[in-house]
């Protein structure tokens, strides 16, 4: 039986997760989600919002999305049709990665999905004229608790892959960030 890999991404608690995938003349099967293989690496297996976008043009950018405390939500990322550039960014001040950030490539082709812990900022910026993204979260969406980073924001320096097409109001004005 397909099972998953946990590859740490550099970021405290996060981690990629990579599919091993079974193969055969009909095609492929993956385990996306395993209660027990995310229990045996710490983290969260209750997710009680799945969630999905779909985004129509090659470089728009969402995010940097976030829930204040005590709000905070974990998330698991996939990209279901197409690929994106998907960033994980460090807003908490204790931790050794405070103010870190990296990107990964997910597509519906490599099957990869993203874990982000509680307390970071998430966005990504599509790679190709249509994505759709989708969500396992761990918190109810809390429209007060809702906050943003720029994507642009100087204190991170963020290195997109393509140039930005499209955004939204919202999130070109978050202000700068402030811990």
């Amino acid at each position: 039986m397909p099972g998953m890999r946990f590859n740490p991404a550099d970021i405290d608690g996060a981690w990629l997760v990579e599919p091993e995938r079974h193969e055969d003349s009909r095609g492929w099967f993956v385990r996306t989600f395993c209660e027990r293989s995310f229990a045996v690496q710490g983290l969260e297996t209750r997710f009680v919002q799945h969630s999905a976008s779909r985004t129509r043009a090659k470089g728009a950018v969402r995010g940097m999305h976030y829930q204040a405390a005590p709000h905070g939500e974990v998330k698991l990322v996939s990209c279901r049709r197409g690929a994106i550039f998907d960033v994980v960014l460090d807003l908490r001040p204790r931790s050794a990665s405070f103010g870190q950030w990296r990107g990964f490539e997910l597509s519906a082709e490599n099957g990869r999905q993203l874990y982000i812990p509680e307390g970071c900022a998430h966005g990504f910026q599509t790679l190709c004229e249509e994505a759709e993204v989708g969500y396992l979260i761990s918190a109810f969406y809390t429209p007060d608790a809702a906050r943003g980073v720029r994507h642009d924001d100087p204190q991170f320096g963020i290195s997109w892959p393509l140039p930005v097409s499209l955004m939204s109001d919202k999130d070109r004005a978050w202000p700068d960030f402030a811990p």
